[in-house]
């Protein structure tokens, strides 16, 4: 299984450089302006309005959401540290065949090596986080480049592979010439539609993080969760059950990338 995830996943690669805009990176032709990524929340269960967001996040190859209408979601952890829930995560996702993508900070890297070798053996991908967490739309291009590089030595150190190609911005934060210098870069920049907000603070139990999730889900949900509160833990399996009792599947972003890339009927 996992020889063909290897397989699959090289494919998606070599797909993804080959239709890839050759972005030019010109400072001055570029817009600077900062965004904290957003969206419009609707109780319909559709997908959310990203307003203007949404085309200049297309226009350079990345996703908030899967727009094809097909009833699936895909589970996201941003990792920046380690709090002592990620092994019940792990078992969680592995006792009910659930893929997930783990962006990864520099200090987790540093840190837990021994669960970034379990999400690699247990099918997982993994992502780039950046390895400072520092906001990009106030870095220089050399500075994003050598924050995702280091992202991806300290990787490769530990499993021996650091080709990574999907990226999360810190926080959130973007612009336009981010959006441009990552892709150009190699990196398909993954943002979301659906989220646990489990940060500064906010955290009333597992229940209140469950009834977040399910009173917006929508079909191609991109969840945006994190591995540091034990709600988010507790909420995680009691979000797989009733997601899939509501006709939800759990899906891989290779999955989305390798239906954006290939032309219909397509077989993953």
């Amino acid at each position: 299984m996992l020889n063909k995830l290897k397989v699959i996943s090289f494919l998606i690669s070599v797909l993804f450089y080959s239709v890839s805009p050759s972005t030019n990176i010109h400072a001055l032709a570029l817009d600077h302006t900062t965004f904290g990524w957003g969206y419009k929340k609707n109780t319909e269960h559709n997908p959310p309005d990203a307003g203007k967001y949404a085309p200049l996040l297309e226009e350079y190859g990345g996703f908030y959401v899967d727009k094809s209408g097909e009833k699936v979601v895909y589970l996201t952890f941003d990792m920046g540290y380690e709090a002592g829930y990620t092994s019940d995560i792990l078992d969680i996702l592995k006792e009910h065949k659930v893929p997930a993508a783990f962006f990864l900070a520099g200090h987790y890297i540093d840190s837990q090596p021994k669960l970034l070798k379990r999400m690699k053996n247990e099918g997982h991908i993994i992502g780039n986080h950046s390895w400072t967490h520092r906001d990009f739309t106030t870095l220089s291009e050399g500075k994003i480049k050598e924050d995702l590089e280091r992202i991806e030595k300290g990787v490769e150190k530990v499993l021996g592979d650091g080709d990574l190609k999907y990226v999360r911005p810190p926080r959130g934060d973007f612009s336009e010439r981010t959006l441009a210098i990552t892709s150009k870069l190699g990196y398909v920049n993954i943002f979301w539609s659906s989220a646990l907000v489990d940060w500064g603070g906010r955290n009333s139990g597992w229940q209140a993080a469950f009834r977040n999730v399910m009173d917006h889900i929508h079909p191609g949900a991109i969840i945006l969760l994190h591995a540091t509160s034990k709600a988010n833990a507790e909420a995680l399996e009691h979000l797989i059950q009733e997601l899939r009792k509501d006709g939800y599947e759990f899906k891989s972003l290779d999955y989305l990338l390798w239906k954006e890339t290939v032309e219909p009927p397509f077989n993953f």
